[in-house]
Order: structure tokens, then sequence, then C-alpha cells
């Protein structure tokens, strides 16, 4: 029976062979769902998926995109955008 801590399904459960030829149950935190576009919902490109505390230490320009709206819109509603903004 593992730790009382351990019981929620808030932690995902992996099965890791350990030395001695036996497997494990490891507990790990889940990952959170990928960054949606803010206009259409699609799935961004180019953002890790990981907890906070791990994107602070990741460096700015592999957390989005370096192009404007880079981590908001995906490139398909970017470009649009863009294209709108320069009829007016």
């Amino acid at each position: 029976m593992p730790a009382p801590r351990l019981r929620s399904r808030s932690l995902r459960r992996i099965f890791r062979k350990v030395p001695g030829n036996r497997v494990s149950l490891q507990y790990r935190e889940k990952k959170p769902k990928p960054a949606k576009c803010g206009n259409c919902g699609a799935v961004l490109k180019g953002i890790p998926r990981e907890m906070p505390y791990r994107m602070r230490g990741i460096a700015k320009t592999r957390k989005r995109p370096e192009r404007p709206f880079g981590g908001v819109l995906c490139s398909r509603c970017m470009r649009q955008k863009m294209i709108d903004k320069a009829r007016q």
C-alpha cells in the first residue's frame, strides 16, 4: 500500500525497472496541458509542456517562438492579424 500522500490521482504512476531485476512503482507529477492559441484554440508549437517551476529555469528564447504574438497566437492567426493590421 502506498503512503497516503501518494494515493492521490493527481500523481501519475510510472513503472520503472530497478536493479535486482524487479519493477518498481514511482509517482510523478502530471504534465500540464499544452498551450493553446488565444484566437482559434489550436495547440501552440514551440512551447514546452513544463511545470511553472521548471519553466522559470528555461531561457526566454526557448519558452516561446520569437515572432510577433509568439506564445499567444498560432502562426496562422498571427499572419491573419498582421494582414488585417496592414489593411487598416
